[in-house]
Parts: structure tokens; sequence; C-alpha cells
């Protein structure tokens, strides 16, 4: 492993970074598909002389995440850092952030994303960075790429993993393609969700959901009218159900009335790959009226850009 470097001094540099939100899975495509959505966390972080590391939180997760290194944002700050061989200045992080947390709308990836993103602007100039190394370290922080990959570069992601580390694939999204988020108050820890998977399935099932994830790529690039076809799953969603029943309600009443309705991410949200806008109002309008709960529906538009760096108002162009 490099040693860390204390020639180039980090100290006054600043960056800022803005994550999308990502949904994972898309009904059939289990930890193989992803895809990044129009809410984001916004962070800047300044390196200065003071030791240590400072976290001031806005919005989501205010009073409730660590402010020191053990924050997540921080920590994979720090691990990119370390894995470049840069030894860390102290920190100054400022996180503004509107991505729900426990909702399966890939709040933890963002942080990931955003801490190692910022690692690269911190470094710009001084030690590249590229999309594979990205990728690898948000993988190792993360444990699997599906939410990190759209997170990092947008769009739609294809994620698999190789002998040399985990790989994606970004495509376009059909315009016809309209997302809806249906939020409800309670959250799901992802690794709840995660322990109620068995671990061997029927084949007939396997079978049936690389039928799903091929035709669902299909529909989301070419052919969004097959949206409701290609969103079957008999992978993960049904052994989830008994942790989420409200989500799984809620995602029969859509699919009752023919609308392609999955799982997002781990959950409790649910996910509606409308078909057009009509499609999307006919489903928040199904939701309001027969829901029984509080569901908030984000109206959304598939972030194409993934995580960015930002101009700081007041640095100099």
């Amino acid at each position: 492993m490099a040693q860390p470097s204390r020639g180039a001094s980090l100290v006054g540099r600043r960056v800022a970074v803005r994550v999308p939100a990502t949904t994972a899975n898309l009904g059939p495509g289990f930890d193989t598909l992803g895809l990044a959505l129009s809410v984001y966390d916004e962070l800047e972080v300044e390196a200065v002389e003071r030791p240590g590391v400072r976290v001031h939180v806005e919005g989501v997760g205010a009073g409730e995440v660590p402010t020191d290194e053990s924050n997540l944002v921080a920590s994979s700050l720090l691990h990119s850092l370390a894995a470049m061989g840069v030894e860390a200045p102290g920190l100054e992080l400022r996180a503004r952030n509107t991505i729900p947390h426990g909702r399966g709308m890939g709040s933890s990836g963002a942080a990931v994303v955003a801490g190692i993103v910022a690692a690269k602007g911190l470094l710009d100039g001084l030690v590249e960075m590229t999309d594979e190394t990205l990728l690898r370290l948000a993988t190792e922080i993360e444990g699997h790429p599906d939410n990190v990959a759209p997170a990092l570069f947008g769009g739609l992601a294809i994620a698999w993993t190789t002998a040399s580390g985990p790989a994606q694939k970004t495509l376009l999204v059909h315009r016809g393609v309209s997302p809806l988020i249906l939020v409800p108050e309670a959250t799901l820890s992802t690794k709840v969700a995660r322990g109620l998977q068995p671990e061997h399935v029927p084949h007939e099932d396997a079978v049936f959901n690389v039928s799903r994830s091929a035709l669902l790529i299909a529909a989301l690039t070419q052919s969004p009218e097959l949206l409701f076809a290609a969103t079957e799953d008999k992978l993960h969603q049904s052994y989830r159900a008994s942790a989420m029943p409200e989500t799984a309600r809620v995602v029969a009443l859509l699919r009752e009335h023919g609308l392609p309705a999955v799982v997002s991410g781990a959950g409790p949200s649910v996910l509606v790959l409308a078909n057009g806008a009509g499609e999307r109002l006919e489903a928040a309008d199904l939701i309001a009226r027969h829901a029984g709960v509080h569901w908030t529906p984000l109206m959304l538009a598939v972030d194409v850009k993934g995580a960015t760096v930002e101009p700081i108002p007041g640095d100099a162009v």
C-alpha cells in the first residue's frame, strides 16, 4: 500500500459536491440495476490546519447522524484519501441533505459517493482518481455497486462484479419513463430487509427474473409500454413483504390497476416506473384515495449527470 504523501498540502482547498438519490433493483434486477433520481444531497468540504474532522448537518439527519470522523460521508472521504496515499488534513464538512434516510432511496450510497467525490475534488491536479477507482472505492465501502454506480454516473446503471473488481454500464432512459416514489413515514433497515432473503431460490424463479430483467432494459431504454410486464419479480419482494406489509399492499394495489409498481431498493418506499406523466398522476391519485396511510408522492426525473463537483460561491472561476 502506498505511504501517505506529506508533500502536497491540501490545506485551503475547498470543494462542493452534489449527489443524486437512487433506487435499486427496479423489480427483477436484484443487486444489479439502479436508477439515479432528481433528489440531491449537497456537501461542502474545506481542508483546514486545525486537526480532526467536524461535520455540520442540515436537513435530513440533522441531530441524528454522527458529526465526527465516524460520519459516513467523512469516513468515506478519509478512506479515499488514504487509498490514494494522501495524508488527511483537518476537515470541515457541511452537509445539506434532502434524500430520506432508511426509505430505499440510496441515502447511504449517496453519503459514500459524496465523500469519495469530495476526495477527488480536493485532489484535483495532484492525484488522478479514475471512474474505475471511484466505483471500486464506493463498492468497497457500500458492499455492492447497484446504488453507488448510478449515484456516481447517473442514468440507468447495470452493475456487476468481476475478478478484478466492480464494473458498470450507464444507459440513457427513454424520455417517456416518469418515475414516482411514494415515501412512507416508516423506515426500514437495509440489513433487516437483506436478512429476510433466502440463500437459495427455485430454478424457475431465477429464470423468470432473468427474462424480466432483460425485458426491463428494453422497456426503460426503448419501449416503456412494456414496463408493467418488465417489473415482475420473484426473487426478493415477496420474501421481504412481512417486514413492510403496507408497502406490499400498496405495490399490490397499484399492480392490480395495471401500474408498474415495485419496492424501491430495500424499501419501504414504493417506485412506480410510469409510462408517461398521465400514468404517474393516475398512480399518485390512486394511492391518495385508497392507501389508508400517508404516503408522500415524489414526482421525479431521471438524473443523467450523477455526482458532480459544483462551484462554491465566492471562489475564483
